[in-house]
């Protein structure tokens, strides 16, 4: 295989791992965080506008999936990456940490403080994303509208269900 070729192959790769990274993560993260949460949150009271569960897996991998895609095309456009990279993966951290604060650990009250420091993260990484690559920037949206919303659900719970024993 010639020098050319090789290149164009991990390029590939590495584009194909930057994509797919965030849903992989998500999946195995929601897994270990999520397990035998529907039978939690049954007895817990919902704000308005609290979707069913069955909503979140799906909005989730479509959302991991535009952050690998937005991630991929600033990463390969921006000059600086170095900034491109710390702010995807602090907003993804930040993303897998509040699954598991949340449900797994049901240290509610800290995920409710982590939710707003995930909320400006996103925020962070669709300007920056916008700035190197418009396109990236764009598809970030509603992932910052989701993360906005993801923000008023974990207050809402939070307000309604703190002297709930079963909710911590």
């Amino acid at each position: 295989m010639s020098n050319t070729k090789e290149r164009v192959l991990l390029s590939i790769i590495t584009n194909i791992f930057r994509i797919t990274l965030p849903l992989i993560g998500g999946k195995f993260i929601g897994a270990y965080a999520v397990k035998n949460a529907r039978a939690d949150l049954r007895k817990t009271k919902k704000p308005p506008f609290s979707p069913p569960g069955y909503v979140f897996p799906i909005v989730w991998s479509i959302l991991y999936t535009c952050m690998g895609i937005a991630y991929t095309l600033a990463k390969n456009t921006q000059n600086n990456s170095s900034h491109i990279t710390s702010v995807h993966y602090t907003q993804l951290g930040l993303n897998y940490l509040w699954s598991l604060l949340y449900f797994k650990f049901k240290l509610r009250g800290l995920a409710l403080i982590e939710s707003y420091i995930l909320l400006l993260s996103v925020i962070v990484m669709c300007m920056k994303f916008f700035k190197a690559h418009k396109f990236s920037g764009l598809i970030m949206i509603p992932y910052v509208l989701w993360s906005t919303f993801a923000s008023y659900l974990t207050t809402g719970n939070w307000f309604l269900n703190k002297d709930n024993p079963d909710y911590h």
